[in-house]
């Protein structure tokens, strides 16, 4: 590959919205086409998810962490492998439909080798227990049913799944093909593999692992530490690491779609990522991410008043962590709605002032997916009881749900048939 191939490649993210405005962008089609993605994870929804529907895997951590599983396969392939490799190219219809089909089926295929062959029966048998709900079942002890222990299991695998999540989309964003630039596109797919799930397994163990050994009713307290937030979280739950994760994971995603890589791309190396600009990268998206989290906090005590240990639901502190998740998770769909349905717009402003806007749009937007996920509209198209923190209610299986399907579209069918209705080079 040549290094101006590559240089196109790994600076991606700050070259895309960059260019010129995106000229005779229709959207009605964009409108149009956002309407049939949503009635398609209504119907995916209804088969897999709904009280009602056919598989009903909602249980809910089950469902959760499949859609998790799911979502991050998709990443992997096109974030951390990078492939398709020429996903920004315009593809005749028919080639768009053949790839996109594959690039489906290459996910759903992973999803179920790393949940059920890798966490299940690898890991969960011959490693640590807890990933695997047969493994729990056979090691007896009180509790040890095949519910609960299915439920447990996927609370851990979620967990994994977000910290993967996490690094794969930091490392994107920040060290890019650093430091394998150099090398062929096999190479730099696979090295970044092996160091996204490297930092993954060190997170996972950090933030979520002690919360995990404390789920069991004779907690595993040779195998997990204590959670090391508790004493100013006021809650032992690894929510609050989900909290975290995902409302840094916001600002990942919004320096990357609606500012078009900055600040961070100032940072890099002949439009390469870098160490520096990794690192960088990755610690003031955590420190936008924390204060995301005390900004909600706030909120939250100004609705429902200070949580307490012990409160239930709205009450309870660590419903409140997952809460900050959930909101994060809303902005972050609207996001890519607006970046792939809406032709990231404006486009013809300077890069201050179309970032602010964008920003401002996806804000409001994101608090839209909220008003209508919490409204009555939800018993319908979710199966859900109106209102807040209904038990087992967990509004980010729906979230990245919807998340994937979007992602799919873009990156595996090259936004067919989107693309072909405006005529663009690019999504």
């Amino acid at each position: 590959m040549s290094s101006n191939a590559q240089t196109y490649e790994s600076g991606m993210q700050a070259a895309d919205a960059a260019a010129p405005a995106k000229e005779g962008f229709n959207y009605i089609f964009g409108l149009i086409n956002l309407a049939v993605v949503f009635c398609l994870v209504w119907l995916l929804w209804y088969v897999f998810m709904h009280a009602d529907g056919v598989m009903k895997l909602y249980t809910p951590m089950y469902g959760f962490s499949l859609v998790a599983v799911f979502l991050s396969a998709v990443i992997l392939i096109t974030k951390v492998l990078g492939w398709p490799a020429d996903s920004q190219k315009p593809l005749p219809a028919a080639q768009a439909i053949t790839r996109g089909i594959w690039g489906t089926v290459l996910s759903v295929a992973l999803m179920l080798v790393i949940y059920y062959i890798i966490f299940w029966s690898i890991l969960g048998r011959l490693g640590i227990a807890y990933f695997s709900p047969d493994a729990l079942v056979a090691g007896g002890g009180t509790g040890a049913e095949p519910w609960n222990a299915r439920e447990w299991s996927s609370t851990a695998i979620l967990y994994f799944a977000t910290a993967f999540l996490w690094w794969a989309l930091v490392w994107d964003l920040g060290f890019g093909n650093w430091p394998w630039q150099n090398d062929s596109l096999w190479v730099r797919g696979w090295s970044r593999f092996f160091a996204v799930l490297f930092f993954s397994g060190v997170t996972y163990f950090i933030m979520f692992h002690p919360h995990v050994g404390l789920l069991f009713p004779d907690p595993q307290k040779m195998a997990a530490s204590g959670a090391w937030w508790e004493g100013w979280a006021d809650t032992s739950s690894a929510f609050f690491g989900l909290g975290v994760v995902l409302c840094t994971l916001f600002w990942v995603v919004l320096s990357e779609l609606m500012w078009e890589g900055r600040p961070w791309s100032a940072l890099a190396a002949a439009g390469q990522g870098s160490f520096w600009k990794g690192l960088i990268t990755f610690l003031a998206t955590l420190a936008l991410g924390l204060i995301m989290v005390w900004i909600l906090y706030q909120v939250f005590n100004a609705i429902w008043m200070e949580p307490f240990v012990g409160g239930q639901y709205t009450d309870g502190p660590d419903w409140r962590f997952i809460h900050m998740g959930e909101v994060a998770g809303f902005f972050i769909l609207f996001a890519f709605i607006w970046k792939y349905y809406f032709n990231n717009f404006p486009n013809g402003l300077g890069i201050w002032g179309r970032s602010i806007i964008r920003s401002l749009i996806v804000i409001a937007g994101g608090l839209l997916i909220y008003a209508f996920y919490y409204s009555s509209a939800t018993k319908f198209f979710l199966g859900k009881v109106h209102g807040w923190a209904q038990p087992d209610d967990k509004p980010l299986v729906w979230t990245l749900l919807f998340l994937a399907v979007v992602l799919i579209q873009a990156n595996f069918f090259h936004m067919w048939p989107l693309r072909s209705s405006n005529n663009l080079n690019k999504p």
